[in-house]
């Protein structure tokens, strides 16, 4: 049986590729209707179109990763999982939140953004680039919480 702290960490975990990952769901989803519209109208717009649906994928991943590096630091992958303290577990825990939380919402502002960068793409093409920039503004604060999570991570000495 997992002690409290072990099952913190998985919790942890859980939250941070969870909800990263929905982020990343809604806002590729939102992204991706925009995309449908316009490449049903000019499906020579497929390329510029599928870049800018794909931009708010990367929460999902960055959660992704902080689930892992989680994971793998409480002994899962080797198949010896470590018997942590609720200090500890509760520090993985929250270690995981700023991804989780900053995942989610970023993912989802991102696709709206995304879904604007397509429709400035549908009416000027050569523009399309700006919508990337724009995007890649709210990719900046799922970057800052990957980073802080993982920073938090790895502070937590097991």
């Amino acid at each position: 049986m997992l002690s409290l702290g072990t099952s913190l960490a998985f919790a942890g975990a859980a939250f941070a590729a969870s909800l990263a990952g929905v982020g990343s769901a809604i806002g590729v989803g939102i992204a991706g209707q925009a995309g449908a519209g316009v490449i049903s109208e000019d499906p020579e717009k497929f390329g510029n179109v599928l870049v800018l649906q794909a931009l708010p994928g990367t929460q999902g991943i960055y959660g992704l990763l902080i689930a892992f590096i989680i994971v793998l630091n409480i002994g899962v992958i080797d198949g010896n999982i470590k018997d942590l303290t609720t200090y500890q577990g509760l520090a993985l825990f929250f270690a995981g939140l700023p991804i989780a939380i900053g995942g989610l919402f970023s993912g989802i502002y991102q696709g709206k953004v995304c879904a604007a960068g397509i429709y400035l793409c549908a009416k000027r093409p050569e523009e399309t680039g700006k919508g990337i920039i724009m995007a890649a503004m709210v990719e900046t604060y799922a970057v800052l919480a990957l980073l802080i999570s993982f920073i938090m991570v790895n502070g937590v000495k097991l």
